[in-house]
């Protein structure tokens, strides 16, 4: 009896645990499973934005200069000041210049007194030459032909002596003009509208303009209406700032003084390339407008070029397109994806010139790498869905085709465990 009690005992504890192994099974599985990150599909906007970092001129710089020499007596402007055209800035001490316009007074009196003396001598030339040319009428024997060329000649010099005299005034009135001129030089003014950015003399400063002009203003006009950012654009973003160009697509960009975010155009992709440490990049020059000045010269901007805009499509998270998820997680069927994925998550097309690929292999690879996989949770293992990529942003990319909808939760990543008692 007590044999058969314990043989059903048996029995029973076996039956018991073969009717909990299955539960338990399946509790020991879940419990394997990880906790994912996950992510939603969404609609919406997508804009492809390239980044730069440029620094803030005015439109136009002009440099004023000094065309005479000579110490500085005044200074009108100084820094920040807004000046209008004509305004006198500066002013050169005209005490030499203001001799020399009297010497060349002086000088062109002398040479028109000249002109009178010789007008003079011509009028008496003349005369002694009609005397002779009316005395030789009345009697052909009373005056020698050699006196009659004599006087003849006498006119004719005369005559080329005013003439001379004459240009001498000419020569003497350009010689005051050019003094007056350089009198004029003495009084520095303002060639156009605008700030003054830069003050390069003091007074009392002596100026040497002999050989090459000085530097004395820099006056930027019109900073209030526009003002450009000089970015440096690298040569694999060319391409699109020129369609954003083209397309008038907005620039936007911050600087390190504002919180505010300002916009602008691309108004000029100049071809004056520039190499540094074999990196090519060409000067972009962006339009902002300045109503408020607050963009001054040689502000840090950090730019960003919107290339490429999409309306209301599905959005899938960048970090699912990153996961990369482990063999054990995955159902069977998608096991073969993980070598190919590994593989092409592996080659970089910046790389490809290195393998020896024609310049065709290369460009196959590029457009391949837009077909992509994301992950999703099937049961207890992710399952695998094959999207085409798009356009990208930060954080989100542009799903062209695949099996998704608004909504589709996708993997992005394991949650990390919790510590113990947490």
């Amino acid at each position: 009896m007590r044999r058969f009690v314990t043989i059903a005992v048996i029995i029973l504890v076996l039956g018991g645990a073969a009717v909990a192994w299955q539960p338990l099974s399946n509790y020991m599985q879940l419990r394997s499973v990880p906790k994912w990150k996950t992510a939603k599909v969404t609609e919406g906007n997508i804009s492809a934005v390239v980044n730069a970092t440029g620094t803030v001129k005015p439109v136009l710089q002009i440099t004023v200069g000094a065309f005479v020499s000579g110490p500085i007596a005044k200074l009108h402007v100084e820094f920040n000041e807004e000046v209008k055209e004509g305004q006198l800035m500066a002013e050169i001490d005209p005490r030499i210049y203001v001799a020399g316009v009297a010497r060349d007074e002086a000088a062109l009196a002398n040479r028109r007194a000249d002109v009178e003396r010789a007008k003079a001598q011509l009028q008496q030339a003349i005369r002694d030459e009609n005397r002779a040319n009316t005395l030789r009428e009345d009697d052909t024997a009373f005056i020698a032909q050699a006196e009659i060329d004599r006087v003849h000649f006498a006119r004719l010099s005369l005559q080329a002596m005013v003439k001379v005299a004459e240009t001498a005034v000419d020569q003497a009135q350009a010689q005051l003009d050019n003094s007056k001129l350089s009198l004029e030089y003495t009084k520095i003014k303002a060639p156009c509208d605008g700030i003054v950015i830069n003050r390069k003399i003091d007074p009392g400063q002596t100026l040497a303009a002999q050989f090459q002009t000085p530097e004395l203003f820099i006056v930027a006009p019109d900073m209030r209406k526009k003002m450009y950012v000089h970015a440096a654009v690298d040569e694999a973003d060319i391409g699109l700032i020129k369609v954003a160009q083209e397309k008038k697509m907005p620039v936007t960009f911050t600087v390190d003084a504002y919180t505010d975010l300002f916009t602008g155009t691309v108004e000029e992709i100049r071809l004056s390339a520039t190499t540094t440490q074999n990196v090519v990049t060409y000067p972009v020059l962006v339009g902002a407008a300045n109503e408020q000045l607050k963009l001054l010269p040689g502000m840090t901007a950090n730019l960003s070029f919107e290339v490429a805009r999409r309306e209301k499509v599905l959005k899938i998270p960048n970090s699912a397109l990153r996961f990369f998820p482990a063999k054990q997680h995955v159902r069977t069927e998608d096991l073969q994806l993980l070598e190919g994925q590994v593989k092409e998550n592996n080659i970089d097309p910046g790389d490809v010139q290195e393998t020896g690929l024609s310049a065709e292999e290369r460009a196959e690879i590029r457009k391949s790498r837009k077909v992509r996989h994301v992950w999703v949770s099937d049961g207890l293992k992710l399952r695998a869905v094959e999207v085409v990529a798009g356009l990208s942003e930060s954080r989100y990319t542009e799903l062209i085709s695949g099996d998704l909808k608004v909504g589709d939760v996708l993997v992005t990543g394991i949650e990390p465990p919790k510590p113990w008692g947490g």
